[in-house]
């Protein structure tokens, strides 16, 4: 099996590719940077700029399945000029690639795969998400969610398979946020967000790896939920950082009016609560390696 993946590079890609290799699947993927083409056995890069609608189509030969993670960084203040970045950056990459491979008349691609995030879900205390839900949040971020998602709907017209990973908050020892929360709790200085009861579904990078590939590998198409079996709150795991790493917590929890000044609008990411089933991919055959937490922070952090 060959695929083809966008975003490859990044956090979660570097681990789908480990996971891939693990499983004998060999990767193109795409890049904009042509400093980052490799060319290898079972790991060969290409050049694309979807700003411009330029892309090799060589990356198409011989893939069976294409999973897309391109999309700019959300952890960066959203300036009204950002936040056309964030959406462009997801539904061009989509729209180039579509574009392109619908003028290739034999390509063996039957499934597309793309990342998505739970921000999908409106803020609520109480509710629990799972894959029926079709209201989204009025927020940016499912706005962001909702165009990322009709674009990638647009390759059934291709004839393709297509499927969507709700990605939540990513727990990896040394990118996306989990460093960042870990700094001040070293400090000594560690805290939750606002009342702390805001749920956070986390997962395992681990974890979210490999169910990218059981998507892939059993054909299985629509919405699931890149979350684990156990959503916590944020008082939790911030407890459980805190735990983890043998140090105190003292200070308050931090006001949502002080995070806003620091942050602007992104500092919804830190407040707002989505309590997401994982139950979907669990019934598709999937177990978890973490599904607990404490286990999950013991793996990255000692």
């Amino acid at each position: 099996m060959k695929v083809l993946i966008t975003g490859a590079t990044g956090l979660i890609g570097k681990e789908i590719v480990k996971r891939c290799h693990e499983q004998n699947i060999s990767v193109h993927y795409l890049t904009t940077s042509k400093e980052k083409i490799r060319t290898q056995d079972n790991y060969k890069g290409f050049y694309w700029d979807p700003e411009k609608n330029i892309i090799n189509s060589g990356c198409f030969k011989d893939v069976d399945a294409i999973i897309n993670l391109a999309g700019a960084g959300l952890a960066k203040r959203w300036t009204k000029k950002y936040k056309k970045t964030i959406v462009e950056s997801r539904v061009q990459s989509l729209q180039c690639m579509k574009s392109a491979l619908s003028k290739i008349e034999n390509h063996h691609i039957k499934h597309i795969l793309s990342a998505s995030a739970i921000g999908f879900y409106p803020d609520s205390l109480t509710k629990y998400y799972d894959e029926s839900c079709t209201k989204k949040s009025p927020s940016f971020l499912g706005e962001v969610v909702s165009e990322w998602e009709n674009a990638v709907d647009e390759f059934s017209t291709l004839g393709l398979l297509v499927s969507k990973v709700r990605i939540g908050l990513v727990l990896d020892a040394t990118e996306g946020a989990l460093p960042q929360m870990v700094k001040p709790i070293k400090l000594g200085l560690g805290s939750a967000f606002g009342s702390g009861e805001q749920w956070q579904s986390w997962i395992h990078v681990y974890d979210l790896s490999r169910i990218f590939v059981h998507i892939i590998q059993n054909e299985l198409e629509g919405v699931y939920n890149g979350v684990a079996p156990n959503p916590i709150t944020n008082n939790e795991l911030t407890k459980a950082l805190a735990k983890t790493l043998h140090k105190p917590l003292i200070l308050p929890n931090i006001p949502k009016f002080f995070m806003k000044l620091v942050l602007g609008e992104m500092h919804i990411v830190l407040y707002e609560s989505q309590r997401v089933s994982s139950k979907k991919i669990e019934d598709s055959g999937f177990d978890f390696t973490y599904s607990n937490v404490h286990p999950a922070l013991e793996a990255i952090l000692i």
